[in-house]
């Protein structure tokens, strides 16, 4: 049990860790990102995570800029999650940094429920994100996945229509976004592609979906 704690924690801890080496470039230098915290609840080499259960308390927000008073707190904290949730982006992480789109076929074939990838009814996910990508391997789509599980969370519904979701912005206004917002935005997505729907103010890039229960839902455009 705590090796296989362990590895989740080493998961997300690997996934945090991406985000914060970012670096930024302020007058033609590099400057280095702020150093980011550990997650509260993680030990240094591998302890247990203190959210057990979709009733875990919901920790404080990071300071994202200011958010509707009816709207979910955007989180960050991936050690916060259920332990359901956090297993499901253990395998989903370590599939995807392996940058072989093959790897996620035994993640997505050991549930009952296989997430949703369009619009459509796909049989076989793997293969669709083959041919979706722009090479043909698919690693631009695990890139994807990555950059976009790095983002705030929220969790949206109540009971069995409960669902985390990333990015945190999905379902926001676009046009509403504070500059640290837009930082985060433009990080997690394609400046290309961010511009043209910072212009409609719609969210149309990917998004992820996971129950409480850690049923991965979609991964979606």
């Amino acid at each position: 049990m705590n090796r296989h704690k362990n590895l989740i924690m080493i998961a997300l801890a690997a996934l945090v860790a991406g985000a914060a080496a970012l670096v930024y470039a302020e007058d033609g230098k590099k400057v280095a990102a702020p150093e980011l915290k550990p997650a509260a609840g993680a030990a240094a080499a591998g302890g247990e995570s203190q959210a057990e259960g979709p009733g875990s308390p919901s920790v404080p927000a990071r300071d994202a800029g200011a958010q509707d008073a009816e709207a979910p707190k955007v989180l960050y904290d991936l050690a916060a999650l259920p332990e359901p949730v956090q297993r499901t982006l253990t395998e989903i992480i370590f599939a995807a940094e392996s940058g072989d789109l093959k790897a996620m076929q035994p993640v997505i074939e050991s549930r009952e429920i296989r997430p949703m990838v369009a619009a459509s009814f796909i049989r076989d996910p793997v293969a669709y994100w083959k041919e979706q990508s722009v090479d043909g391997t698919g690693r631009d789509i695990l890139a994807a996945m990555l950059n976009i599980l790095a983002s705030g969370y929220v969790l949206t519904g109540e009971g069995r229509d409960a669902t985390y979701v990333w990015p945190y912005f999905a379902d926001m206004d676009l046009k509403t976004l504070t500059p640290a917002q837009q930082v985060e935005f433009y990080r997690t997505v394609p400046p290309a592609f961010g511009a043209e729907m910072k212009k409609s103010g719609k969210y149309s890039y990917y998004r992820f979906g996971i129950s409480p229960a850690g049923v991965w839902h979609y991964f979606i455009q």
